[in-house]
């Protein structure tokens, strides 16, 4: 398995309130390869699941494992911050609603950046950005900063930065929550197409039902809980 969360639960307090349960004992596994989809009303702790598996956050309780070797477990993290900080950087890509792209990095610049910070090398890594991009249709775009190009370009610019260092692994926040249908459609055929051929695994959260059919399974979060759509 690559990827494992069993028992995961994780509550919020505000001042002078009690906690409030987002996650309440959440098991969850994912397969090398496997296009999950994880759908759910606003707020009922999706996003929170997708910040525990990518280690963003820490759960209250539970165990996290990623190819069998423990992640979280007896109540912390087991690398610290800097090794964590690593390993996401090696082997989970993240890929947000609001693409996060640096503003003032071209397309090809925004996309080198995971490996030229995890090497140092930027002309090795300019070299694969190029041919991503290029992958993903986006060949006469590499110079264009993000403001000048579109929605669904700014998506494919951020799903190749996420691919960048090969990771086993890639979380989508609503992912095409910004996109029109034709877009949207197209990004998560994209997803899927990446994850065979790449035996890249995708956790995409989502509030789409007909976008999350197109996954290889669905799961429902409700009330802190999963179960299958």
């Amino acid at each position: 398995m690559l990827l494992e969360a069993k028992n995961i639960s994780k509550s919020y307090t505000l001042p002078g309130q009690s906690p409030i349960p987002v996650l309440r004992g959440i098991d969850l596994s994912v397969r090398p390869g496997e296009m999950l989809t994880v759908i759910g009303a606003s707020g009922s702790g999706k996003t929170t699941l997708l910040n525990l598996l990518g280690t963003l956050d820490a759960p209250d309780q539970g165990e996290l494992l990623f190819e069998d070797a423990p992640l979280f477990r007896n109540g912390r993290f087991v690398f610290s911050r800097k090794e964590l900080a690593r390993f996401r950087n090696r082997k989970i890509g993240f890929v947000f609603q609001f693409h996060h792209l640096l503003s003032d990095f071209t397309a090809l610049e925004n996309v080198a950046l995971p490996e030229f910070i995890a090497t140092g090398k930027l002309p090795a890594a300019k070299k694969r950005a190029e041919a991503l991009l290029s992958e993903f249709g986006l060949q006469e775009r590499l110079d264009h900063l993000p403001s000048e190009l579109s929605g669904g370009e700014q998506q494919r610019v951020a799903i190749a930065r996420a691919l960048m260092n090969n990771p086993r692994l890639i979380l989508a926040d609503e992912p095409s929550g910004n996109l029109d249908s034709r877009n949207s459609r197209s990004l998560y055929e994209l997803m899927s197409k990446l994850s065979r051929d790449r035996q890249t695994s995708f956790v995409i959260v989502t509030h789409n039902e007909e976008y999350a059919a197109m996954a290889d399974r669905c799961l429902h979060m409700e009330d802190g809980l999963l179960r299958e759509c």
